[in-house]
């Protein structure tokens, strides 16, 4: 009964510890500005610390977390580890500046290195992409304050050996030896808390052909700034453009996004046609349809899916090309995004095509279903975009409904049973944090699913806040309770909501539109060793990507 009890408390403190974290970042957000290791970023610290996120590891032990800084400083843009001063601010025109545009490999983020003190990062995505980043400077600034705790010796400026030897190699730029790398290594081990082999993993996962050597670089940086504000008083800061303050939550980014979209479909004459929204990526439905005809000598050798994993390779970039040449003679337009949602857009016009297909049987090409395949929203930013696409279409005195036969949802999730490349077929999604539920009638059946060699698993899934703020305690309650949930994501309740309120209370949309909703599993959240940090998918994510997929169009043009 204890150990019972004792799970149940740390589940609630983790979903209090959460609710903290939101509740502050709201606040320091409507203020405008904090340090995040000063006094008012205090709670935040705090709060993730008791968390113990388990995308974030050993956060509260006193040796550095280096799976949990990979992940996180994919999210981030380059340089930002230098910066003293970080603005998060709105769409404010600097990509016709001088400044040069720094993107995440991980995260679609406009990022500009204004001088060698101050980053700004443009937020179009809406509040999950500022809690999003927030949460992982809090991070990194804990990680920087572990590596001056075990370098600074006291506070007259004395640091270690091992730290003198690093400030050098950095600051001086000095080539290297293999023997001399290897001495550098033995000391960040000393500096990290970290043995010889995770620092030189860590080196390796790191390390860039223009930069080899930027682990070194990350971590002399991190520390530097952590002994600045000790010694200096030079506090990190981060600030919130009141533009930014402004644009939160109003819809300005979708609203434009979604009426590119309507205005390419009047202008194609496609309006009243039957549409089908589909929220997945910019490559499976794309080669899902015409893959097999753009190039026909790769798909009589690559049968079935083997087709598809030829495309994703990175070597395939000129028949990628192929595809994309010839889905552009055949129905498709593609909207590169211009709103700053980064979100980019395909139209297909399903009676422009001009091949047999084995998805598409009616010939009727009046009526040819038109297909928008969006790329992935983030968190929040789901409802706005999907609450505008829904609405009618002003055109001077027009107005134009659009003709929503369904809506379809793929995406990534953190599986609860099960492991990476699984998929997950939900009826329900429960908003974390509330008691905000949307069941709903899924077009696609667990049955659908079988037969391709991956473990299929239904049931009721938590839309959470944030991937990276769950622990084991809070999601195996998600699991082991009554509320039976079998994965995690951050859209599904916001796509609900937008669909719920456009076809039930609305009535912009029919409210017969059919909803499929299909999540593949990109980690276990609940296995060591399984989480987001530990890496991607590969090729394993192929197969449930286009059996999702192959069973959407099905359902769609069938």
């Amino acid at each position: 009964m204890s150990k019972v009890y004792k799970e149940r408390t740390r589940a609630q403190e983790s979903t209090n510890a959460i609710e903290r974290l939101y509740i502050s970042m709201r606040h320091l957000f409507s203020r405008g500005f904090y340090k995040p290791m000063g006094v008012s970023g205090e709670t935040l610290r705090k709060s993730l610390l008791l968390l113990r996120p388990e995308i974030y590891g050993s956060i509260a032990e006193e040796k550095s977390e280096l799976n949990g800084l990979t992940y996180i400083i994919e999210r981030l843009p380059e340089g930002i580890e230098e910066c003293q001063f970080i603005n998060l601010t709105a769409d404010e025109g600097y990509r016709n500046s001088h400044f040069k545009c720094i993107v995440p490999p991980k995260r679609r983020r406009n990022c500009y290195r204004i001088d060698k003190d101050q980053m700004n990062i443009e937020i179009t995505r809406g509040r999950s992409d500022i809690y999003d980043i927030l949460t992982h400077l809090t991070f990194l600034f804990i990680e920087s304050h572990k590596i001056k705790e075990r370098v600074l010796l006291s506070d007259t400026g004395k640091t270690t050996r091992e730290w003198s030897n690093l400030e050098e190699v950095v600051v001086k730029n000095i080539t290297l030896s293999n023997k001399e790398k290897d001495v550098l290594m033995v000391h960040l081990g000393s500096i990290l808390g970290r043995t010889y082999d995770e620092v030189y993993q860590a080196y390796n996962t790191f390390s860039t052909e223009d930069n080899p050597h930027r682990f070194f670089h990350l971590i002399y940086w991190l520390g530097k700034l952590a002994i600045n504000e000790e010694l200096y008083d030079k506090k990190r800061s981060i600030r919130f453009s009141s533009v930014l303050s402004e644009e939160i939550g109003r819809h300005y980014h979708g609203e434009r996004w979604a009426n590119d979209i309507k205005e390419v479909l009047l202008k194609e004459g496609l309006i009243t046609r039957p549409i089908h929204i589909i929220s997945a990526n910019m490559h499976s439905v794309l080669n899902s349809v015409y893959a097999k005809n753009a190039i026909p000598t790769e798909a009589e050798s690559n049968v079935g899916f083997s087709l598809f994993e030829l495309l994703s390779n990175s070597d395939s970039k000129l028949l990628q090309t192929a595809v994309k040449n010839f889905a552009s003679e055949n129905g498709l337009y593609y909207l590169k995004d211009k709103s700053g949602t980064n979100i980019n857009v395909q139209v297909i016009d399903t009676g422009k095509i001009s091949f047999d297909s084995e998805f598409i049987s009616d010939k009727n090409k009046d009526n040819a279903p038109v297909i928008i395949v969006m790329d992935y929203a983030f968190g929040e930013q789901a409802y706005e975009t999907m609450d505008e696409l829904l609405k009618p279409y002003k055109e001077g005195t027009n107005i134009h409904h659009l003709n929503v036969d369904s809506v379809s949802i793929m995406g990534k999730a953190g599986i609860l049973e099960g492991g990476k490349g699984d998929i997950m077929i939900p009826s329900a999604h429960v908003f974390e944090g509330t008691a905000d539920n949307y069941p709903f009638k899924n077009e696609l059946t667990k049955e659908d699913l079988k037969g391709f060699g991956v473990e299929v698993f239904d049931g009721s899934m938590v839309t959470v806040l944030g991937t990276s703020l769950q622990n084991k305690d809070l999601l195996k309650f998600f699991h082991d309770s009554t509320w039976k949930v079998i994965g995690l994501e951050m859209e599904g309740a916001h796509y609900q909501k937008a669909i719920q309120s456009a076809s039930r209370i609305r009535e912009t949309i029919g409210e017969n539109v059919k909803v499929r909703y299909a999540y593949y599993a990109s980690d276990n959240p609940l296995e060591t060793g399984a989480t987001l940090a530990s890496g991607g998918l590969g090729m394993s994510g192929v197969t449930p990507t286009y059996a999702i997929t192959q069973k959407i169009l099905e359902q769609i043009l069938k």
